[in-house]
């Protein structure tokens, strides 16, 4: 059974920093595309960034490029979300996605929040 633990959410001001974990248990990581989504009250969840299951390629949404960083890690299972010049806009709940390359099975983690506030 595919696990998903998201951490590293917190309160941070705007123009800080965080870095998201996702640990990822239960898969063969490598088979895996892995993407990061958010959600923030009252929106619908959107993807955030996604890293193909050899982490040759990234993706972003227009409105983190530049400012997020998606990766993986593979000996460790686990993917990260670098995030810089946090905005209001970014505080939401993230969400940790795996899909299976082969047959698209997904996973999602139980979330971690994010509040960026003065």
């Amino acid at each position: 059974q595919v696990q998903l633990v998201e951490s590293g959410g917190d309160l941070v001001q705007p123009g800080g920093s965080l870095r998201l974990s996702c640990a990822a248990s239960g898969l063969t990581f490598n088979r895996y595309a892995m993407s990061w989504y958010r959600q923030a009250p009252g929106k619908e969840r959107e993807l955030v960034a996604h890293i193909t299951s050899t982490g040759g390629t990234t993706n972003y949404a227009d409105s983190v490029k530049g400012r997020f960083t998606i990766s993986r890690d593979q000996a460790k299972n686990t993917v990260y979300l670098q995030m810089n010049s946090l905005k209001p806009e970014d505080m939401a709940i993230y969400y940790c996605n795996a899909k299976d390359i082969t047959w698209g099975f997904q996973s999602w983690g139980q979330g971690t929040q994010v509040t960026v506030s003065s």
